[in-house]
């Protein structure tokens, strides 16, 4: 059977068809999943059966794998880069990161050189009644800024914010060390995709804690307005999780919020990679012609 993508109908999302990640990895078929990717904003793939090394092996045909700071902590047969993001406990102890990403935001907006993708593998998945629970959020950023008023590109385009990792609550304990490692940093708010050339808004609430040259007020009058925007209804897919799914975002394009509705004795376990940056952060025009992309302006 071949490879097949067929787009979700919402403002982003993609499955990917036809495809066993265990088996069928290879060039050609990466080259598509790239694609999708980059198109989409997010793929997601159903029914496979991953190892640890099965998932770091295709996380890496993006590109470097990340280490997140709860890995140290949570990591999947002791891999660095692998972790769980999980309600379970064992003798007590919790697994895994119980309550993350319950607000929007884009991974890793707080590093120097913010993380390109995130993938995500189900494990468990929790149910009520047969019905799944804990889905996730996925914004469209590129199709926000497309629907923004020409005055209002025009206002941003130059624009950089401060982005803070001690900006949101997290599920997490968070050590000095850890807040050592990410200093604030400083990224245009309009961002350009590398290969596409799409912009999108690059405005994170909570982590975007003001904008460069701009008094609080008007900083976080700005956050807020851009930050609202970001998560109006058409710009969004809601993935409903299935046990075995596969899904990776790009974090350059879309933003996403994990929802919380489900608690012990209903499980969840998720596996977590990311991969480091490589959505470089500039803001003059791509030489890329904008049509080459197909990722939904909005749905």
């Amino acid at each position: 059977m071949p490879i097949v993508v067929q787009p979700s109908g919402r403002a982003a999302g993609a499955e990917i068809t036809g495809f066993n990640l265990a088996t069928d990895l290879n060039d050609a078929n990466f080259a598509v999943i790239q694609g999708a990717l980059d198109n989409y904003g997010v793929i997601y793939l159903r029914n496979q059966t991953l190892t640890a090394g099965q998932q770091v092996a295709f996380t890496e045909r993006f590109g470097e794998p990340d280490v997140n700071f709860n890995a140290l902590r949570f990591g999947v047969d002791g891999n660095p880069v692998i972790y769980r993001i999980s309600n379970i406990k064992e003798n007590g102890e919790a697994i895994g990161t119980r309550r993350a990403g319950e607000t929007w935001h884009t991974d890793m907006s707080y590093a120097r050189n913010p993380a390109f993708a995130t993938m995500l593998y189900a494990v468990e998945v929790p149910t009520l009644h047969g019905m799944p629970l804990g889905s996730t959020g996925f914004a469209n950023a590129a199709a926000a800024y497309d629907a923004l008023p020409q005055s209002m590109k025009d206002a941003i385009t130059s624009l950089k914010g401060v982005f803070d990792f001690r900006g949101r609550k997290r599920s997490s304990p968070v050590s000095a060390e850890d807040i050592a490692a990410y200093p604030p940093v400083e990224h245009p708010i309009v961002r350009t995709h590398p290969r596409t050339g799409r912009k999108s808004l690059y405005i994170v609430r909570d982590d975007t804690t003001d904008i460069v040259g701009k008094d609080a007020s008007e900083s976080q009058a700005l956050i807020e307005a851009l930050a609202d925007h970001v998560i109006r209804p058409e710009f969004i897919y809601q993935h409903i999780w299935q046990q075995g799914d596969v899904v990776v975002w790009d974090n350059c394009t879309v933003q996403h919020r994990a929802v919380q509705d489900y608690d012990l004795p209903q499980r969840r376990l998720l596996w977590r990679t990311t991969v480091k940056g490589g959505c470089l952060l500039y803001t003059s025009p791509s030489p890329r012609d904008l049509s080459t992309s197909r990722m939904p302006s909005s749905a």
